[in-house]
């Protein structure tokens, strides 16, 4: 087991919430910890340091935050020297508040800050020596700034999965009227190329063959000195030996351009499977909520990628119950669906964020409707996941193959439209397929995955 500074055996929990830009920079915050000395454990109730990195995103996120101190209270009351630290986006949001209301949090830093971890652990450490409480508060870091320091911080092999993120853009500068991102993540900045083919290419040292880019709004990346966009930072990503499959996340349609859409057609790494958030088919709506596009023009732009790659399947963000909307409102966000078809799609009833505009609106949606046509629109969307699940039987598709399934006996992979695969095979040889491409002869199809076995031949 590694030592800390101190020269005693530290363990880390971090509980992380929300989205993959999340995902992304837990691990980030795990490497660094492993690094000043930390091992990482599954359980709050074995860690001498817990992090609980926040989503603003979801309803009552703040409040499932503070429950989730109470729950940990007691572990600190018996191990009087654990730090508990919050992060992400409810910690950029609610700052010095979070102490205050929760005095048991010595530590509150935002989504641009996590690489001072190392840092911050010192002077908590060192208030703790003097007798002092730990009261840190770190939210002011500009995004570029982040991206700097991410040069210095070693990707520590945390896991052995085949695939692995890479953030290369952060912010928005979009202002949708129902999103706090603007606000808890500042505006849009992008990565330099250089440093997002370094961070590749040592991934891919580790075994990564599969890397999806990450961004507020990813397909805003733009380098600053060379111009290169997108879809060229894709093509030079496919070159290096050994990246086998590339994916992006997550996009709007208003930076969709013809580059990016070509790409589609011909960069062979690039997998057919897009997230393009579309969140309602009203333009009353689209124009409430400030999304700068409309509903035709998004269905033009589903066109336009189908036809560079046909077999594309497109997932989806969707906000039912927006202040203001009615049923014809609604009756075209059903329409727009069942015009376009998803393979797979989020949905939420629309719940008032402080500090955005459409919380601030009084037209707000009863409860009740917003459930009822909840129900409605995700029946659409699950019978239209279904639907593509089950055209998949008989088709033979390849299968990246990353961990054993819950299941004894079989191992689970992703296909290239990034459905869960499960596939029964001898446990001898579950450990020799971990990250390859397989193909496997899909038998059948289930509501979230789909089960097959390896192809002949193989």
């Amino acid at each position: 087991m590694a030592a800390s500074k101190s020269g005693n055996t530290k363990t880390c929990y971090i509980k992380t919430y929300g989205c993959q830009m999340n995902v992304y920079d837990s691990e980030r915050m795990a490497e660094a910890l492993v690094l000043s000395g930390y091992q990482q454990v599954e359980t709050a109730d074995d860690a001498d340091m817990v992090i609980l990195n926040t989503c603003h995103i979801r309803e009552k996120a703040v409040q499932k935050v503070y429950s989730d101190i109470g729950r940990i209270r007691p572990l600190k009351k018996k191990k009087n020297d654990m730090i508990i630290a919050v992060a992400g986006c409810v910690a950029q949001a609610e700052g010095a508040e979070i102490i205050a209301r929760a005095p048991v949090v010595d530590m509150v830093f935002g989504p641009q800050t996590f690489q001072q971890l190392p840092d911050m652990l010192d002077e908590v450490h060192a208030l703790r020596a003097k007798g002092k409480k730990s009261r840190l508060v770190r939210t002011e870091f500009p995004a570029a700034e982040k991206f700097t320091a991410l040069k210095s911080v070693t990707r520590a092999p945390i896991t052995r999965s085949p695939s692995a993120f890479v953030t290369v853009q952060e912010g928005c500068d979009k202002f949708c009227t129902f999103c706090v991102v603007p606000y808890t993540r500042g505006e849009e900045v992008s990565r330099p190329t250089a440093d997002i083919i370094a961070e590749t290419q040592a991934l891919v040292d580790q075994g990564v063959c599969e890397v999806t880019l990450l961004g507020q709004n990813v397909n805003a990346w733009q380098d600053r000195q060379s111009g290169l966009r997108l879809d060229g930072l894709l093509a030079q990503l496919g070159a290096i030996t050994g990246i086998e499959r590339l994916r992006f996340t997550t996009s709007h349609p208003r930076d969709m351009d013809d580059a990016l859409i070509a790409a589609h057609g011909n960069n062979l790494k690039l997998m057919p499977y897009l997230h393009l958030p579309v969140q309602a088919g009203s333009d009353n709506i689209l124009t409430a909520m400030n999304r700068k596009h409309s509903a035709a023009e998004y269905i033009e732009l589903v066109a336009r990628f189908r036809a560079v790659r046909p077999d594309i399947a497109l997932s989806s963000d969707f906000i039912v119950g927006f202040p203001g909307e009615t049923d014809a409102d609604f009756d075209a966000t059903m329409a727009l669906i069942e015009h376009v078809t998803y393979a797979q799609a989020y949905s939420f009833k629309y719940s008032p964020r402080p500090g955005t505009p459409a919380a601030e609106d009084e037209a707000q949606v009863d409860e009740a409707v917003k459930t009822t046509r909840l129900h409605r629109l995700q029946a659409l969307l699950n019978g239209q996941q279904r639907a593509f699940n089950d055209a998949q039987i008989g088709n033979i598709l390849p299968v990246l193959f990353d961990k054993p399934s819950k299941k004894n006996g079989q191992m689970s992979g992703r296909s290239p439209y990034l459905q869960t695969v499960h596939v029964t095979m001898d446990e001898a040889i579950m450990e020799s397929v971990r990250g390859r491409i397989l193909p496997v002869a899909i038998t059948a199809a289930h509501n979230n995955s789909l089960s097959g076995h390896l192809s002949d031949g193989d």
